[in-house]
């Protein structure tokens, strides 16, 4: 399997996009004037404690307070602690308003939330994971090789100097040389003891660290040896990353590549249409099938259709056929739109049991591949699919979109005949309310046209009803709904 990272970079924004055999599957975004947050490290002040929530909002200098859960409040950083690390204090004996305490954001400001905190520090490198207050070793779930699983745990081990500092093993650090790690440990202890030095003298709801730019984390957290090439269009951020590899990657210095090209490096893949398509609602199957997915402040659904594949064989075999499909599409949908919460996946109606099993089997494969973490339910009595996937930032929709101002996201409007007999209502309302010799009605272009058309016999019937005229001006810039009737 080919794999390739194109890093595009403008003075406004960098975006990157993971494509895999030549098709996009994950799109990264980051602008100048509103870079993710999550990994920094911040100098927070409680500035409210919520005993009915177990929670705390932290001041860390953000236009919204921070949220603090007691959950995510490390052990190290209270008295009183059971040593198993059971919790039984409240958030008001752990915390108290005006403390300050060092924190990490874990999840960007989504919507109206502010940013979710943190005081479980950890500080990612290439091969590893830095827990300063941690006393133990981890190993990732994805390196399976048992021995190799005991050569990595040994090396870390024996260059712990303090018992209370923790590791955990990236998947990256498979193979890794020992000299490797131990300088990654090096690394991450120096920055460590720079942040604590950092961390004294901060000011209250000041930064204390901030991760690295997305064209550096990206060589840091995504480029593994999956990864031929990363194709970078600006020969400035170019040249930083290659410093980077330099330093931190050697490895990987081989496999940058500067693109001079006249043609958008995005355009060699088609990957400004494959966003385009991602912001729509249809994605089609290459069966003729199609999926739906709506986005919800609650959850996220997607809907599996047949659509004009009608099959070889039975009925049966041609649901089956478009549900496989539907499943490697809805895995690629989640990480291409970064869809995170609660999803559900409404699969068309399997009535064998080993069909429903295979398509599970198969959405599960097609996931093995995604960085973020997914949770699989089985099918449901009503043949739903319920799953969760680990959202830490916007979605691809919500970094790109806002909402409709026209529809204020409802995605429908009135139609011109149910504006219209609101208008009638609102004519017999002030005219009994008010005395006037005529009245003007305003309104948008496609409700002016039914009432001198199709409503017209209502509107002289009013007229006459009300003993008095009634005027009509069209709106430009008035939308479907809107309307205004004035007395004159």
């Amino acid at each position: 399997m080919s794999e390739e990272i194109l890093v595009n970079v403008t003075p406004q924004e960098t975006r990157v996009a993971v494509v895999e055999n030549g098709v996009l599957q994950e799109v990264l975004i980051e602008r100048a004037r509103a870079r993710g947050l999550v990994g920094n490290l911040y100098k927070g002040v409680v500035s409210r404690v919520l005993p009915g929530m177990q929670a705390a909002f932290v001041d860390i200098g953000l236009e919204r307070a921070a949220f603090l859960h007691a959950s995510d409040i490390a052990t190290h950083e209270v008295e009183g602690l059971r040593p198993e690390g059971r919790r039984t204090e409240t958030i008001t004996q752990l915390l108290r308003e005006g403390q300050e305490l060092l924190v990490q954001v874990i999840k960007d400001p989504l919507g109206s939330k502010g940013a979710r905190l943190t005081t479980h520090i950890t500080i990612p490198s290439r091969y590893l994971v830095f827990m300063p207050d941690v006393g133990n070793v981890g190993v990732s779930q994805k390196i399976e090789d048992e021995a190799e699983r005991a050569r990595l745990k040994d090396i870390v081990l024996s260059q712990i100097a303090c018992k209370a500092q923790g590791f955990i093993v990236r998947t990256a650090a498979e193979g890794a040389s020992s000299e490797s790690l131990i300088a990654d440990i090096d690394f991450l202890c120096k920055l460590w003891t720079s942040i604590r030095e950092r961390a004294q003298t901060a000011p209250p709801g000041g930064i204390v660290h901030e991760d690295l730019p997305l064209a550096l984390r990206v060589l840091r957290d995504l480029v593994g040896d999956e990864i031929d090439k990363v194709r970078i269009d600006s020969r400035e951020t170019f040249q930083k990353v290659s410093q980077f590899a330099q330093d931190f990657i050697p490895e990987v210095c081989e496999r940058l590549e500067y693109y001079p090209g006249e043609r958008p490096v995005f355009d060699l893949y088609g990957v400004e249409d494959e966003i385009q398509k991602a912001l729509e609602r249809k994605v089609q199957l290459k069966s003729g099938g199609y999926l739906i997915i709506d986005q919800t402040e609650a959850m996220t659904t997607i809907d599996v259709n047949t659509g004009a594949y009608v099959g070889h064989r039975t009925l049966e075999e041609t649901i089956f056929k478009t549900n496989l499909e539907a499943a490697q599409a809805i895995a690629r949908q989640l990480r291409l739109r970064n869809l995170g919460g609660i999803i559900i996946i409404d699969f068309i109606d399997m009535s064998d049991e080993e069909h429903k099993r295979q398509v599970l089997r198969a959405l599960e494969k097609s996931l093995e591949r995604d960085h973020a973490k997914s949770h699989l339910s089985e099918v449901s009595s009503l043949g739903l699919v319920q799953m969760t996937r680990k959202r830490t930032r916007e979605s691809l929709e919500h970094v790109l979109c806002s909402t409709c101002p026209t529809c204020s996201g409802r995605g429908s409007l009135k139609t011109p005949e149910t504006v219209c007999y609101e208008i009638f209502r609102e004519i017999l309302r002030e005219a009994r309310q008010f005395d006037a010799e005529q009245l003007l009605v305003l309104a948008a272009q496609e409700v002016i046209d039914l009432l001198l058309d199709e409503e017209s016999t209502a509107l002289a019937e009013l007229e006459s009803f009300i003993g008095k005229p009634i005027k009509l001006q069209v709106e430009s810039l008035y939308s479907q709904e809107q309307y205004d009737v004035v007395l004159l």
